[in-house]
């Protein structure tokens, strides 16, 4: 769809794009090599805007981009005290900016470019005028789109640069208190992804994302605006879900469960959240922040680091959180959360899947973090025999002595004995253990997931051992989480396609 907000500055009543239920995907192109046909013609079919950062790639030909892209083409020239890179002087700029608003539907304009010389040049249908800074308060952001209100515009952007996630609320709040049609606001950087997904539930009439993956700045893709997140649509939205953990830009999960969600018709949104200090997230987004907008939290996945202080806050826990010291799943409850750990039944899952049953059979869990210790108390109480294994001494004493299990040092463990091993260490370039030690019939259970094998499901199948990879438990974890959370079932079927298009993606390094 093209970006369809005509607006002025004091004109309300015009029609919103979320008003039908859609926001315009706007990408941006900050690489030449991006304006390749190839490119510009897969983007046509997913983006309603292609902004070129001029500041970047410099002054293409926008005759030959609209012969590759139908959408509306948005020329910005991003300064360096908005975090761009043009710094030139500001009759070069305003000379640049003029020429290009004889060719694109859009011209981005920034606080120094609003003088009579350029305003009576640029319709107001073609300006998007725009702030990039700090992070800042509501009082601050409502000066801030004062002064940028001085010009009439088509659309306002205003995207401070958080390194909080909990900063994200500002800008969301700001959004939600103006209550326009014409203006979108977020939080930049990783942190902020959050917000940049949620904000147009909020009136947001533009969604910004990337051509394709990179350094982690925080901007989706558009394969993760439409595949993971089903833009342009906006369905309805009642409850919120999420992933919290210190990095979760390339997590899948929002990809299984939001697909679970749009086939199941729940009016639900799964959001990965970069957190790097638990608390203060829980108790000013997670508990009160998203509550005030109107959208609360229903439940998350927690990964590292997080795993055991999740299960402190919560004031409920299942027995397999309490035995393992750890959750990686928090459950709304009524007022209060409840503490689970996926890990535990998916990893015995994906070993029934495997046809693998583990009742009277020995098992090593190498690996003694929050995962390791939910597979050891799950397959202990699927009636396995479980022995934990760790590198380094403490932890695996402190992980035994809390479950009650032996422990042996990765350098003297003996792989002969155990016909199950479960790996749920970060290792996907070494094997850690002597797989040929392993008995002919034992099974392999790899935690990891990865675009390709990793080096220990490389070895155990060419010993020809049952073998379930990261992906099989990958499935089985997000299909525990999804029922833990919504009390539904997550579609099986859709759910392995989403994982085999995915894993592929990653091998093709997209």
């Amino acid at each position: 769809m093209s970006v369809s907000v005509r607006t002025t500055v004091d004109d309300r009543s015009t029609p919103v794009p979320t008003a039908s239920g859609s926001a315009t995907v706007s990408v941006t192109l900050t690489r030449a090599s991006q304006a390749a046909e190839p490119v510009l013609r897969a983007l046509a079919s997913r983006a309603g805007c292609l902004e070129v950062r001029a500041d970047l790639v410099g002054d293409l030909d926008p005759d030959r981009l609209r012969r590759h892209f139908g959408g509306e083409l948005l020329y910005s020239l991003r300064g360096a005290e908005q975090g761009g890179m043009f710094r030139g002087s500001l009759d070069e700029r305003h000379a640049r900016l003029l020429a290009a608003a004889g060719h694109y539907d859009l011209v981005d304009l920034e606080e120094c470019d609003l003088v009579p010389e350029l305003l009576g040049h640029i319709r107001p249908e073609a300006r998007r005028i725009s702030w990039h800074g700090p992070a800042t308060d509501l009082a601050a952001l409502r000066a801030t789109l004062a002064r940028l209100r001085v010009a009439r515009a088509r659309l306002y952007l205003v995207a401070p640069a958080i390194t909080r996630a909990e900063q994200a609320l500002v800008p969301l709040a700001f959004l939600k208190e103006v209550g326009r049609r014409d203006l979108t606001a977020f939080g930049t950087g990783a942190a902020g992804t959050w917000s940049r997904l949620l904000a147009p539930w909020l009136g947001a009439p533009v969604i910004y994302g990337r051509i394709d993956a990179g350094p982690d700045t925080g901007i989706p893709t558009v394969d993760q605006l439409v595949g993971d997140y089903g833009f342009p649509r906006l369905r309805p939205l009642r409850s919120l879900y999420g992933i919290i953990g210190r990095s979760v830009s390339r997590s899948l999960s929002p990809r299984l469960h939001n697909a679970g969600y749009r086939e199941l018709d729940l009016p639900a949104l799964y959001l990965p959240f970069q957190v790097e200090e638990f608390g203060p997230f829980w108790r000013e987004v997670a508990e009160r922040g998203l509550a005030a907008l109107g959208i609360p939290l229903d439940g998350a996945t927690v990964v590292a680091p997080h795993k055991e202080t999740a299960l402190r806050l919560a004031a409920t826990r299942t027995v397999s959180a309490r035995d393992s010291g750890s959750a990686n799943s928090l459950v709304r409850s009524g007022r209060h959360w409840r503490a689970a750990t996926s890990n535990s039944p998916a990893v015995v899952t994906a070993l029934a899947r495997a046809g693998v049953q583990v009742a009277h059979r020995r098992v090593a869990v190498v690996g003694c973090g929050g995962a390791g210790r939910a597979a050891a108390a799950a397959l202990r109480q699927a009636g396995a025999e479980p022995t934990l294994v760790n590198r380094g001494s403490q932890r695996g004493r402190d992980a035994a002595a809390l479950l009650g299990l032996p422990f042996v040092l990765l350098g003297d463990f003996d792989p002969a004995g155990f016909s199950v091993v479960v790996h749920a260490t970060p290792l996907t370039q070494t094997v850690p253990f002597r797989v040929g030690d392993l008995p002919g019939d034992a099974a392999v259970l790899d935690m990891v997931y990865a675009p390709e094998d990793t080096a220990l499901v490389t070895a155990a199948r060419d010993r020809r051992l049952t073998v379930i990879d990261g992906w099989d438990v990958l499935l089985a974890d997000a299909s525990c989480q999804f029922r833990l959370m919504t009390g539904r079932e997550m579609p099986a079927s859709r759910a392995r396609d989403l994982l085999r298009e995915a894993r592929s993606a990653r091998r093709a390094g997209r």
